[in-house]
């Protein structure tokens, strides 16, 4: 990319991320700069980072936003794309940013994902909590900012917004007990960031939102085309806001 007048560096940030790592390098291996953070990784991780000559950054990291926001000050880029290790750039991606970068404004660009679920790409009933169906992960040095947040954090965008044609692939959960350990672990962290801020939602409010995201995945986002894989994302959504009402409770009453 350096020879198109730009300098492109893609960001993968991990934690014990093994059995993925290596196939989301190899699918950025056209950038100009890889940069890997591993945030209290244990496995096999820095051996195949270390493989696709990879910049390491090792450390362990409260929350998202600041393991984020430490990635992206080792990017030397101009540009940067961070991908999880669940996520493959595309060929059609990679041509378009070695056609539009060179020229593009500073700010930020949506990118489309195609989402995976159950050894199928799916493309009804996404939400957020599921899998973002596209997200602004391409960005010019200075135009990101993450915030705080254990799940989920704010993040602040600057600069031109663009739109892109060419996908991310994003491989979610491979089958269903993946997925709830998943929910479990958005739960959690949602709960410690409820009771932080001290929002914690009502018994009432709860339910309602349960129903509503339900039906929003399953009717309106047209889960109900996807099968028993649509049915399943629309109970995640719909348990997402229960299951941290729940864990809200027990974490306070373990507090006394």
């Amino acid at each position: 990319m350096v020879a198109n007048g730009f300098k492109l560096s893609v960001l993968v940030v991990a934690r014990n991320e093994e059995q993925n790592l290596e196939a989301c390098l190899a699918s950025a291996s056209f950038a100009d700069e890889l940069v890997v953070v591993l945030d209290r990784s244990t496995d096999g991780s820095r051996a195949i980072a270390l493989g696709a000559n990879a910049q390491i950054l090792e450390g362990s990291w409260p929350n998202e936003g600041q393991r984020r926001n430490a990635g992206i000050a080792c990017c030397s880029g101009d540009w940067i794309l961070e991908l999880d290790a669940d996520e493959r750039i595309s060929v059609a991606l990679r041509d378009e940013l070695a056609e539009r970068l060179p020229k593009a404004p500073p700010g930020h660009y949506v990118i489309p994902f195609r989402n995976h679920f159950c050894g199928r790409w799916v493309r009804h009933g996404w939400g957020a909590y599921n899998g973002v169906a596209a997200k602004s992960c391409l960005f010019a040095r200075g135009m990101k900012h993450w915030g705080d947040g254990a799940v989920h954090p704010v993040i602040e965008l600057r600069g031109h917004k663009g739109w892109l044609n060419g996908h991310i692939d994003h491989y979610v959960d491979g089958d269903i007990s993946a997925m709830m350990r998943r929910l479990d672990w958005y739960a959690s962290g949602a709960a410690l960031n409820a009771l932080a801020d001290g929002k914690v939602p009502s018994a009432v409010n709860t339910l309602r939102r349960c129903l509503s995201r339900f039906l929003r995945s399953y009717l309106i986002k047209k889960g109900c085309l996807e099968g028993w894989r649509g049915l399943a994302l629309a109970l995640f959504s719909g348990l997402y806001p229960l299951l941290t009402y729940i864990k809200i409770h027990e974490i306070k009453s373990r507090k006394g």
